[in-house]
């Protein structure tokens, strides 16, 4: 488990298209979430530990702001091929057994974790209604346990967005395992 941190990407530059297969076994592109006021993309993978951690949390923050305008997207790119705990199969196995209450996408060709610029599970991406990146950084400031997080940055990010405010300008990277890039 080498934990590394979400690399710098330029906020404010737009939301690449993609066309992915979901847990739901239909495909998924950007458009067909225009309805959404913010869209939030977690790249994110069944076996690492640091998603295991925070899962319940994004499960729970979709919850709480579904009837906002907010939508998650979670999209695993790691290479199932060497770690099979994160194929399709896995994938519906693991968005079925949390009761995930977002789509759960596969990034078979690695292409739409590249040019998103994430490098680390989970890595978290917000865009706005025009799906400009508005917020990238970490869910809260206690990855492991989180009763004991003090900060909790991605939920602030939101009701700032909501509001129509600009997220703080002080973002902390996300932070987990490496994403698994084949070879």
């Amino acid at each position: 488990m080498a934990l590394i941190e979400s690399t710098a990407v330029t906020l404010e530059s737009a939301a690449p298209s993609f066309s992915l297969q979901g847990v739901d076994d239909k495909q998924h592109s950007l458009a067909d979430f225009q309805d959404a006021n913010i869209l939030v993309m977690i790249f994110m993978c069944n076996h690492c530990p640091y998603v295991q951690a925070c899962i319940d949390r994004l499960i729970t923050l979709q919850g709480e702001f579904s009837e906002r305008g907010v939508r998650f997207i979670g999209i695993n790119s790691n290479d199932s091929t060497d770690y099979p705990a994160d194929s399709f199969e896995a994938m519906k196995i693991f968005s079925s057994e949390r009761n995930m209450n977002f789509p759960y996408l596969f990034d078979e060709t690695q292409d739409v974790a590249r040019v998103y610029g994430a490098v680390c599970t989970p890595d978290i991406f917000v865009y706005d209604a025009e799906r400009m990146l508005r917020y990238h950084g970490r869910i809260d400031n206690n990855w492991k346990d989180e009763s004991k997080a003090t900060t909790h940055e991605l939920s602030d990010a939101l009701a700032k967005m909501i509001e129509g405010e600009v997220p703080q300008e002080v973002q902390h990277p996300s932070m987990g395992c490496s994403i698994k890039w084949k070879q």
